[in-house]
């Protein structure tokens, strides 16, 4: 069976939070990373934030992007098929401080092991399960402008967990449909790494036969996608093309978000996965880079309602 070489590494992962003050908080003063863009979610006819986070030039695998879903009163249910849990990679001698930093900023902290690998377990506050890994040799480059010394910021996303109530047929999109290489497998989880494997490739699929299917919707509380790096729009094509081939028709057309564009997967256990393509302007195309995250850029589908939106929404996040 054909294999699909084209899926790189991590792009963003894309969560439904809660309170927008709260959210910013968390990502820019406790985890110390920097606030890309603050627009708003383009699906839709209710206007809801939309928060970017990252290292300095919000590059890909650095990135997480937040829906605040508070105002709307809509709240998701955890469950299977879901995308459960964000690992975050870190240097390996920075534990124990990020330990003391989250403990003191009152959030509980458990140290975990998984795959070799020493890791701290937490949660935002609406309950999105977070880990920060320890990782030996990750080349990439935090951001230096905030709360966080370099020495101990985060280096960009280290992988997911999906949790999986079916696995055979996660096993499958993963290998043939997803790029995905089969590594080992540590109690209830297997693991699988995209494009040329290491931090920022990896998906971890974990065995829950028994969770109750979680919800899809937009929500506050649970992970919404994780988009994937694919090199240009020939190739996320094909990647479309593909899976289509192998029998998964919930793929999506390509999307502009502005920013990138993006094809859709919902996946045979329910978690929605992205192909995503940078602009070659990237985030730069609607504000400087010295100002990038600064004030709300409207999304070109709602400019048209742009007063109706702002006062929908209304004030930004306080730094």
């Amino acid at each position: 069976m054909a294999r699909n070489p084209s899926i790189q590494r991590h792009h963003h992962i894309t969560l439904n939070v809660g309170d927008p003050q709260e959210d910013y908080d968390f990502h820019t003063k406790v985890l110390g990373l920097k606030s890309i863009k603050k627009t708003a979610l383009y699906d839709g006819e209710e206007p809801i934030f939309h928060f970017y986070y990252g290292n300095a030039a919000g590059e890909e695998s650095a990135l997480i992007t937040c829906f605040p879903m508070r105002q709307s009163g809509r709240l998701a249910r955890k469950g299977s098929g879901q995308i459960a849990t964000l690992a975050l990679s870190v240097a390996p001698e920075s534990l124990d401080w990020w330990n003391r930093r989250l403990t003191a900023r009152g959030l509980t902290v458990r140290r975990q092991e998984r795959f070799g690998e020493s890791l701290l377990a937490f949660a935002h506050p609406c309950g999105i399960d977070y880990e920060l890994v320890g990782v030996n040799g990750d080349s990439r480059v935090p951001f230096a402008g905030g709360p966080v010394p370099v020495e101990h910021g985060i280096r960009g996303t280290h992988g997911i967990t999906v949790s999986v109530r079916d696995l055979p047929n996660s096993e499958e999109f993963l290998t043939e449909g997803w790029t995905g290489t089969r590594g080992q497998t540590d109690g209830r989880v297997t693991r699988y790494e995209v494009g040329k494997g290491g931090t920022g490739t990896i998906v971890d699929l974990r065995h829950d036969a028994d969770l109750p299917q979680g919800s899809w919707s937009y929500g506050e509380g649970v992970v919404h996608h994780c988009a994937f790096q694919v090199s240009d729009l020939e190739v996320q094509a094909k990647v479309k093309g593909h899976l289509e081939g192998l029998g998964y028709t919930d793929v999506s057309d390509r999307k502009d978000r502005g920013y990138f564009d993006s094809v859709y997967v919902r996946t045979p256990a329910g978690a929605l996965f992205e192909a995503a393509v940078s602009k070659p302007t990237g985030f730069t195309i609607d504000e400087p880079s010295d100002r990038l995250g600064r004030s709300l850029q409207i999304p070109p589908p709602f400019m048209h309602r742009k007063d109706e939106l702002v006062r929908h929404l209304g004030p930004l996040p306080r730094d």
